[in-house]
């Protein structure tokens, strides 16, 4: 037997811990946020170090950098990404990989579309 939050998280195809983060942003007016950081936090790592520019791509991924936590981080890797226009040249410029965040916003949109029928 399912409570009604654990009917919910059922239905998101997202780990339980993260189902119920999401589910739980609404109630604390978060929900954009949170949906960001897990729709990061379901794809592989966003930055990548090539051997040959290593101190380069490690300044880069400082300035992302947030004293509150790696989940901020990935907001503001997202956030800025989405300011640049979701631009693969701002990510090549980062050392960030495209690829990898444009899944993130595919499953972003994917929870949105079903946060949004559970209005």
């Amino acid at each position: 037997l399912l409570t009604r939050l654990g009917r919910r998280m059922a239905e998101l195809p997202l780990e339980p811990q993260l189902a119920k983060m999401l589910i739980q942003s609404v109630h604390l007016a978060c929900s954009e946020e949170v949906l960001t950081v897990v729709s990061m936090l379901s794809v592989q790592n966003v930055f990548y170090r090539p051997k040959d520019k290593q101190a380069i791509a490690d300044q880069r991924k400082a300035k992302f950098n947030q004293p509150e936590g790696d989940h901020l981080t990935l907001l503001a890797v997202y956030n800025a990404w989405k300011n640049n226009k979701f631009s693969n040249a701002w990510c090549y410029e980062n050392f960030i990989q495209a690829r990898t965040l444009k899944r993130a916003q595919d499953v972003r949109k994917q929870m949105l579309w079903i946060m949004d029928r559970h209005k």
